[in-house]
């Protein structure tokens, strides 16, 4: 058990190791550490190798040997390739929803898409050459949302390779309004919708960045998240999850 007790702040650090700690690691870490030593609580490390491409367990080993060279030593680790299975469930929970669809496009085909839906005229709508794009880049344009069902079962039958990606429209339609409290920004309007239809298990693992540190996140008891104001936006995703599948905030 990784978290803290009832009541307790608890705080994480969670790198990917694909590289060595630099400043903007150390400084991430050292907010997260002191907010909760400075509340009594518990600061967790969490080593996010889900990227078995790139991720190297030296880097590993070098991350916590950092830490403690630095006084910022961890109250617990965990290593998040160890967790798929609470990730599984989670995917499972969605898929009873309704909320999961099968996608089986490439990089390749949704560049495609988005160049021909740039390129194409719509009367009466956007001007030729745009596009929807949100926080992570062009939005899906849902190809595999619309699939015909047969379709659909036979390129599962045949084993083609294939993401899961969550139905936006129906998740927040399902979960309805939602907002998270910001320490320093204030009170946040949950706004999913605007990344699209997200991944939540990629082709070539059964998990993603947001179901995994949504999931993880709730199953190690952290009760603030501290990160670069980059990931601010993936907050809204996350807070869907959170809602969608009964975790605490």
């Amino acid at each position: 058990m990784t978290g803290g007790a009832p009541g307790q702040c608890v705080t994480r650090f969670a790198p990917s190791p694909t590289g060595d700690l630099h400043l903007g690691h150390v400084y991430a870490a050292q907010v997260a550490w002191q907010a909760a030593k400075e509340a009594g609580g518990r600061f967790l490390l969490r080593i996010e190798d889900i990227d078995r491409a790139r991720c190297r367990p030296e880097f590993s080993r070098a991350i916590v040997d950092d830490l403690d060279w630095l006084g910022l030593t961890p109250d617990g680790v965990t290593v998040q390739s160890q967790n798929l299975p609470r990730h599984a469930t989670a995917l499972d929970r969605l898929r009873e929803m309704g909320l999961l669809y099968p996608c089986f496009c490439t990089r390749r085909d949704i560049q495609r898409e988005i160049d021909h839906s740039a390129a194409a005229p719509h009367p009466g709508s956007a001007p030729a050459g745009s596009t929807d794009v949100g926080p992570e880049g062009p939005v899906y344009a849902g190809t595999c949302r619309t699939l015909d069902p047969a379709e659909r079962r036979a390129r599962l039958a045949s084993g083609a390779a294939h993401g899961l990606r969550l139905d936006m429209a129906a998740s927040v339609g399902l979960a309805g309004p939602l907002v998270w409290r910001d320490r320093r920004r204030g009170r946040f309007q949950a706004a999913p919708g605007m990344f699209g239809d997200v991944i939540v298990a990629r082709k070539d693992i059964a998990t993603s960045y947001h179901l995994a540190v949504t999931v993880d996140d709730a199953a190690d008891g952290v009760t603030l998240v501290t990160r670069g104001v980059d990931l601010l936006p993936s907050t809204h995703i996350h807070r869907l999850l959170q809602a969608l599948l009964g975790l605490a905030v």
